[in-house]
């Protein structure tokens, strides 16, 4: 029998609607089962959606549970900050002040609010090197020349990536990869590159007409992140959190980037997402973003 349940589509990494990514909330997913979870998360077509539920662990203060239309993730970026977001603006009561702590399958992700923007510490990354014969078809399907590979790894903190730093941004916006083909190698695709200093002019200039619009903040990424994920039905991911999460361990492990940045993602589909990376003292890596609530009422489920 259904029932109405308290819900919310937020969009996360951006304070401005419209010009993020979208995650569907269910704020009580009590009493239902894996399938009807399911066919929620299919019905929505989002790249995620998620079911918050009482948590398991005393130290958590919520239990998460995050879908695509194809299958259940462990943990994911973008659905943490905007479920922690809905789950807040409903009245839930951390147990320690501005800290949050999420039970998901991943374990505990714990977050942070400064002000109105949330953050979520990286969960560890395992990285290893790509097999030649994973990499180099992936790099024919991307469109890419060799000249412009600079270094790759595959990441996972829950969702895997093929991750490839490229050699510019202007590389990663001008991709039009083969989406058929990268789904029928089975790898999901992240690519970034970093924007020249001397960049910031043309990188105003390629905002989307409705960035402009809505007067989103001047503020000037360091990096473009493009997330190519044919193989769970999604061509281009619009923002993704955990991509971002695993690229800042790596790169900032490497020298290739600094201790605190910002990221751009979204860019080729006209939006305008963007993530804020910091690596404190103790060498934890925090992903944090806006979020602004689009739709807020009841499901029937």
């Amino acid at each position: 029998m259904t029932q109405p349940r308290p819900f919310a589509q937020i969009d996360v990494f951006t304070a401005h609607a419209g010009l993020g990514n979208p995650v569907a909330v269910v704020l009580d997913g009590s009493g239902l089962d894996d399938a009807a979870m399911q066919r929620f998360a299919r019905w929505t077509n989002l790249s995620e959606t998620t079911f918050v539920l009482p948590p398991t662990d005393p130290a958590a203060d919520y239990r998460l549970r995050i879908f695509t239309p194809g299958g259940e993730l462990p943990f994911a970026g973008h659905p943490t900050l905007g479920s922690c977001h809905a789950w807040l603006a409903a009245c839930g009561r951390p147990k320690a002040g501005d800290r949050i702590v999420q039970q998901c399958a991943q374990g505990l992700i714990e977050l942070r609010r400064a002000g109105q923007r949330l953050a979520f510490a990286a969960p560890p990354s395992r990285r290893s090197e790509p097999a030649p014969e994973w990499l180099a078809p992936v790099v024919q399907a991307l469109g890419l020349r060799a000249d412009q590979l600079r270094r790759a790894q595959v990441l996972d903190n829950g969702p895997q990536w093929l991750t490839l730093w490229l050699d510019s941004a202007d590389t990663v916006l001008a991709l039009e990869p083969d989406h058929a083909r990268l789904a029928a190698l089975g790898h999901k695709v992240g690519v970034a590159g970093i924007h020249p200093a001397q960049g910031a002019p043309q990188l105003i200039s390629r905002s989307s007409r409705e960035a402009r619009a809505f007067g989103a903040a001047p503020e000037t990424p360091l990096i473009e992140v493009r997330a190519f994920a044919a193989p769970i039905g999604v061509s281009e991911d619009p923002v993704t959190g955990s991509l971002n999460a695993s690229l800042a361990q790596w790169l900032i492990e490497a020298g290739e980037l600094p201790a605190r940045y910002i990221a751009a993602q979204g860019t080729a589909l006209g939006r305008a997402g963007r993530v804020h990376v910091e690596r404190d003292a103790q060498g934890q890596v925090w992903v944090g973003g806006d979020c602004v609530a689009v739709i807020q009422g009841e499901v029937l489920l």
